[in-house]
């Protein structure tokens, strides 16, 4: 019997898997980016601070497919013994397909996993499906883009919770929105937005990023970004609110 990750792996590859969608000379519509972000201090603290970031994008004239792999990396010296340890460690990936009816409205199916070795979570999963509209759109870069549908949550604890339970699972309501605005021919302006409420447990997560992109020289880019994810409700022992600053260079392709 499989598992619900095997399940939720196998909808992040569907998501993410156009080729299935389109056989002909379209198939070869494929964009993508990927960054890497390192920070490395010596003298009186050594630290080591690593996030990379790969993103695909797929599109043809009914479909359109992203995916995106992201991961952070912290070592820093522990000021009584002397050695290094892992300050954090996170994977992150998700999927969407979107069918489009027209120019602006869609439909979207879209996966997430997390995996967060600070978070009190074993991992951290969801779907969900619903109705999207690109209600403003100024050239190909600069756009807002709203969605709102409803799906399902399954995350794995590391340690049973008050209820003796290490899963928490149910069905949620998700809204987000994608905001960039090209401030010039080099510079892009990028801000996303996303709400996950839980409807059986009350649970809401919410997670925003703020970035500023400028190209440096041909398809190369440097990337500033601003990431906050604030939960609700954690276990114990763990902050509701995560932060990330990331300076990175960026490779389009």
């Amino acid at each position: 019997m499989r598992t619900y990750r095997q399940i939720l792996w196998g909808g992040l590859l569907v998501a993410s898997s156009p080729f299935a969608l389109a056989q002909d000379d379209e198939s070869k519509n494929w964009t993508g980016e990927g960054e890497l972000g390192v920070l490395v201090t010596e003298g009186n603290s050594d630290s080591t601070n690593i996030n990379a970031r790969l993103a695909l994008k797929h599109e043809v004239e009914k479909w359109r497919n992203t995916a995106e792999f992201r991961s952070v990396f912290a070592e820093s010296e522990d000021d009584e013994t002397g050695e290094d340890e892992t300050t954090s460690e996170k994977y992150n990936a998700q999927a969407e397909t979107n069918y489009k009816f027209d120019e602006r409205q869609f439909w979207f199916l879209r996966g997430a996993y997390e995996d967060d070795r600070f978070s009190g979570y074993d991992f951290q999963s969801s779907t969900s499906t619903g109705y999207g509209n690109r209600v403003w759109q100024s050239g190909e870069r600069s756009y807002l883009e709203l969605k709102a549908g409803a799906g399902y949550r399954y995350n794995k604890l590391e340690e049973p919770g008050d209820d003796g339970d290490d899963v928490e699972k149910g069905t949620l309501l998700r809204f987000a929105g994608t905001f960039n605005y090209g401030l010039s021919d080099n510079a892009l302006f990028i801000q996303e937005l996303s709400t996950e409420v839980g409807l059986q447990d009350g649970k809401t997560i919410t997670e925003s990023f703020t970035g500023l992109q400028s190209n440096v020289v041909g398809d190369v880019s440097m990337k500033l970004g601003y990431r906050v994810k604030h939960e609700s409700e954690v276990p114990a022992g763990t902050e509701k609110t995560d932060t990330e600053i990331s300076l990175a260079l960026l490779y389009g392709f």
